[in-house]
């Protein structure tokens, strides 16, 4: 296993266990798939300059459009929590009261 693959998995399944384990705010969790996201952009780059083939170019570009479709939703549910709930606990959120 290369330096490089190591730190890219280590920094995914740090922000795996950062969202399973540490689940208490909102906002962590969105950090937490940001870094996952981050990490899988990098990862998927680097595998696609080491391939040197023009099909797996656009496959970080579609990943990279993903992650801000997904962090603007989750942008948007926070501010939406926040307002609603007073706090972006995810104690405080229930899916049987909606």
């Amino acid at each position: 296993m290369t330096p490089t693959h190591f730190s890219f998995s280590s920094a995914f399944m740090l922000g795996l266990m950062g969202l399973t384990f540490h689940r208490t705010h909102l906002l962590s969790a969105l950090l937490c798939l940001e870094g996952m996201m981050l990490s899988l952009f990098i990862a998927l780059a680097l595998w696609a300059l080491q391939l040197e083939s023009t099909g797996f170019s656009t496959t970080p570009m579609l990943l990279l459009a993903f992650s801000a479709c997904e962090a603007s939703t989750g942008l948007a549910l926070l501010v939406a929590t926040a307002r609603t709930h007073g706090s972006d606990s995810l104690k405080n959120l229930n899916l049987l009261q909606c």
